[in-house]
């Protein structure tokens, strides 16, 4: 890792946490208007799913409602660590990298939803034809414990796998990306890839074996998380982050141009189709009023609960906090922006 890279990490990181858990990359973007709040936010994939951080971003709604934010690429599960030590103030974050701490006493808390359907295809090898040739084979995911690791068990499990004894887990660090060549090279014979992703895999020669978008399961996805902390010291605050949210999805709904930019800074597409396909399934993700789904959490709950205990009697309740989004909500703010 570059000096220069590893300086601006460790001045947002604490020793210990770096030590653990090293990282892959921070990308921060900074707009600072003399008055605003400086912030730090995480999100820990280069993925679609976050896609409304950096449209939020990119349309300086943040700093609209008196907020600087800056955006840091976390890889995996150090978005989640970072947040519970206090080193950044809220993150994009799947309840499955949230639910598992939180269980264990962290203070986390989701203030809204914004991706509440798995869109992962999983994607093999061209010999592999059907989901019981996977047996003895490895899989490539991100971290353990990281939302792909999860929802790989979870999809195994459904098609009748053994998801800790039928297949091996390969850690394959970086975005999807790295484990379509880690595929293509013949190191893992498998992996869960986001859209656009897995098209470049098809395009290697690779084959989709699954469509999780297409498998109803409920899920709580990507939210808008922080801690209880933070929530009650910095009310005021909170509620300007989500309205930016808010605001940021009117924008990413009716300013195509705007959020393809991001789209394009971010994830690095360049090709216009893939633009265009990327930004109609951003628009199919998001929900207007981004409430969190009780019962996708409650998936969450059932698929940790034979190594976490405590998650057999979670309440889905417990885990996120709407007031905020309510208040908006009821006041016809929402609705008001799309009159």
């Amino acid at each position: 890792m570059h000096a220069a890279m590893f300086s601006r990490v460790k001045r947002y990181l604490s020793t210990k946490l770096l030590a653990a858990l090293g990282i892959c990359s921070v990308v921060p973007v900074l707009f600072a208007p003399a008055n605003a709040t400086r912030l730090r936010a995480g999100f820990a994939s280069p993925s679609l799913n976050v896609a409304i951080l950096w449209v939020t971003q990119e349309g300086r709604l943040f700093e609209k409602n008196g907020v600087d934010v800056e955006a840091l690429y976390l890889e995996s599960t150090l978005a989640q660590k970072a947040l519970i030590a206090g080193n950044i103030d809220f993150s994009m974050m799947t309840a499955i990298n949230m639910a598992a701490p939180k269980l264990a006493g962290a203070d986390l808390i989701m203030l809204a939803g914004f991706v509440n359907r798995f869109t992962y295809r999983l994607v093999v090898r061209p010999e592999i034809n059907a989901i019981g040739e996977l047996k003895g084979k490895r899989i490539g995911i991100l971290r353990f414990g990281s939302a792909a690791d999860r929802a790989s068990r979870l999809v195994l499990a459904r098609f009748g796998l053994d998801p800790d004894k039928d297949v091996t887990y390969v850690q394959t660090p970086g975005a999807d990306p790295a484990r379509i060549m880690a595929m293509m090279s013949k190191v893992i014979d498998g992996a869960l890839l986001n859209p656009p992703y897995y098209k470049h895999a098809v395009a290697g020669g690779m084959k989709i074996l699954a469509n999780m978008a297409e498998m109803d399961i409920p899920i709580q996805h990507i939210g808008l998380v922080t801690s209880q902390k933070f929530l009650l010291a910095n009310p005021d605050l909170n509620r300007r982050i989500v309205k930016s949210f808010l605001e940021g999805i009117h924008l990413m709904r009716n300013n195509p141009d705007a959020s393809k930019r991001a789209l394009g800074k971010y994830m690095r597409i360049t090709d216009p189709k893939e633009l265009e396909e990327s930004y109609q399934l951003l628009k199919s993700l998001i929900p207007i009023k981004p409430y969190p789904t009780l019962e996708g959490f409650k998936t969450v709950f059932a698929e940790l609960a034979e190594k976490v205990p405590a998650a057999r009697t979670a309440n889905a309740k417990d885990f996120v906090d709407t007031r905020i989004l309510e208040e908006f909500d009821r006041s016809g703010f929402i609705d008001g922006l799309y009159k």
